[in-house]
């Protein structure tokens, strides 16, 4: 009974994070909107992006989307945020183009 229990906890857990996760290239506005850090403004950069191609990967997206840097890529992706499916991970080094202030 117990396992059966855990198991069914283990099933709900892992259904609620998927369902968190918002793939940059799929979202509309309104989830756009919906991601704390994520405003009218951004979203309307990401969309306007978007648009020309989709993002290839988080290098990519922070490199097209001007205000977008390490740092909010990181916290995009703990809110659930992906790009293709991946969470960003940090490289500690600026994607090309992109210049440190």
């Amino acid at each position: 009974m117990l396992k059966k229990f855990i198991t069914m906890i283990v099933t709900l857990s892992t259904a609620v994070c998927m369902a968190a996760a918002l793939d940059i290239n799929k979202a509309s506005e309104a989830e756009l909107d919906s991601i704390k850090g994520i405003g009218p403004g951004t979203s309307s950069k990401i969309l306007a992006e978007r648009k020309k191609a989709p993002f290839k990967d988080w290098a990519d997206f922070i490199n097209r989307v001007k205000g977008i840097g390490e740092a909010k890529a990181n916290h995009f992706s703990a809110e659930g945020v992906t790009v293709n499916g991946v969470l960003f991970k940090s490289t500690g080094t600026p994607p090309a183009g992109k210049k440190t202030p």
